[in-house]
């Protein structure tokens, strides 16, 4: 049922540009968040390091492999299956020398799909979300600043 939501969905390409900066400990290319997507498949296009994933509490680089996708679970993918797979805390630093580009392909259910767990997933237990209209997620997104997991917190039950 999961995959069914995904099939006739939305695709987005974001492309990124992370330009070298001597003083790189003082910013972010992208700061923390998670995506609000189903799934996220990122391809860096060269092979300078940004990439890091939030893991025990401790940032760890993601290496980039020549030729390899990063596939990321996104916040709506934690709604449907009701906590079953976490979406993953991630950001981008950037390189005192080097640019670093990257390609995301950002995949959305279909249109008009509401965002909760899906019924088979709360039989035994209770839902942990309550079922928003995905605009309403994305609104949540957009509308406040990237900080971790605060979306999701919001629509907690």
């Amino acid at each position: 049922m999961l995959s069914s939501l995904f099939e006739d969905g939305t695709q987005g390409i974001k492309l990124n540009y992370y330009p070298p900066c001597v003083e790189a400990s003082k910013v972010f290319g992208i700061a923390p968040h998670s995506d609000s997507t189903g799934l996220t498949l990122l391809f860096q296009l060269n092979e300078v390091e940004g990439l890091q994933v939030k893991r025990n509490e401790k940032w760890v680089p993601v290496k980039p492999i020549p030729g390899s996708l990063i596939i990321n679970v996104g916040d709506m993918i934690e709604i449907l299956s009701n906590g079953e797979y976490k979406s993953i805390e991630h950001r981008a630093v950037v390189d005192p020398e080097k640019a670093r580009l990257s390609i995301a392909a950002l995949h959305y259910p279909i249109r008009g799909t509401p965002i909760g767990p899906l019924p088979d997933l709360v039989k035994a237990n209770k839902a942990l979300y309550r079922t928003i209209p995905p605009e309403e997620l994305l609104r949540l997104k957009l509308s406040s600043k990237l900080d971790g997991k605060r979306v999701l917190d919001q629509i907690k039950l």
